[in-house]
């Protein structure tokens, strides 16, 4: 009887360390991906903060732009309360957030179109540094979306492989949701030489 006790608890504690083991990883992959979220929401943020300023020198320079000023102004709007709104756990929200900045990304790519007819200020120093730092904030976001998916798609793996599954159930641990591309990424430019 003493061997069956000493077996029945050896089976208990490697059950158990099992469990805490599985239910520790589970927490440390969920970190993982707020953090990534946390930076990605970081990333779009000081996009968002750059905007104002951008805005404001092309109005010195293009006052009569006002209609694409104001559009870029309210897509940041936009933009803002949808960063504000989304959620990792929820794909309709990520895919509105995402909309949002894609008209957001549009918007400003109308805006440099403008900018093109004033050389005065595609000269000035004050927007070369500040599309400059536009830029780097595209780059940041494609960065910080990429490490976002990337930790989605380890911890979503995790809850989805036996046995861990099974403790993430128990748990509430939830699968997150992914950027996806944009719709019309898919869709090949159109190029006209007539």
């Amino acid at each position: 009887m003493n061997k069956t006790v000493a077996i029945i608890i050896a089976i208990v504690v490697v059950l158990g360390i099992w469990v805490i083991s599985s239910y520790n990883s589970l927490v440390s992959q969920q970190e993982q991906v707020s953090q990534a979220w946390g930076q990605v929401q970081t990333t779009y943020q000081r996009r968002l903060d750059l905007i104002p300023n951008l805005v404001a020198t092309v109005q010195g320079y293009a006052a009569h732009e006002k209609s694409t000023l104001v559009d870029v102004t309210n897509a940041r709007a936009r933009a803002t309360q949808s960063l504000q709104n989304a959620s990792p756990e929820n794909q309709a929200q990520l895919d509105q957030f995402s909309q949002s900045q894609a008209a957001l990304s549009g918007a400003l790519g109308r805006l440099m179109v403008v900018v093109e007819r004033y050389p005065d200020l595609k000269a000035s120093e004050n927007f070369l540094a500040l599309q400059s730092q536009l830029e780097g904030t595209e780059n940041r976001i494609a960065v910080a979306r990429e490490r976002y998916n990337d930790a989605v798609q380890t911890y979503n793996v995790t809850l989805r492989h036996f046995p861990s599954n099974m403790i993430a159930g128990l748990m509430g641990f939830e699968k997150k949701a992914y950027f996806a591309a944009d719709a019309q990424a898919a869709q090949a430019p159109k190029v006209s030489f007539s």
